[in-house]
């Protein structure tokens, strides 16, 4: 009977230990692989270049919205409240993962957005970027 409890005692030991270190040794893969990443890159360009809303491309990328091309150049206080709807229109039928390259393309189109637009937008893409 004690042979049984020692064995049992020593078999949960040794899987704890071979635990133990196996994680440790994950972790420590994990940070040499961040490391090793170059500066400002997380390694994942997709992904990052899709959350950007910085104008890398001069490639405007057009959502069923040809027709917010009439409101370039007009200050987002200056909209009326159906250019406005025009506007939310497009952005409620976006998926957030469209919103970051929508605003790009608006920004190369110079539409501005409405302020309440313009917050809800940028609130997604921020969240998108802490995924």
């Amino acid at each position: 009977m004690w042979v049984l409890i020692i064995t049992l005692i020593a078999f949960g030991l040794l899987v704890y230990l071979l635990t133990y270190f196996n994680r440790k040794n994950k972790n420590e893969e994990q940070k040499i692989v961040i490391e090793n990443n170059p500066e400002g890159c997380c390694g994942a360009h997709e992904v990052c270049e899709a959350d950007s809303l910085l104008n890398s491309s001069d490639k405007i990328e057009y959502f069923d919205d040809e027709e917010l091309d009439k409101l370039s150049g007009i200050e987002a206080d200056m909209l009326s409240e159906q250019q406005q709807n025009q506007i939310a229109d497009v952005f409620y039928t976006l998926r957030e993962n469209e919103v970051a390259s929508w605003l790009k393309s608006l920004q190369l189109r110079n539409i501005q957005l409405p302020i309440a637009i313009r917050d809800e937008a940028l609130l997604i893409v921020s969240e998108r970027r802490g995924l």
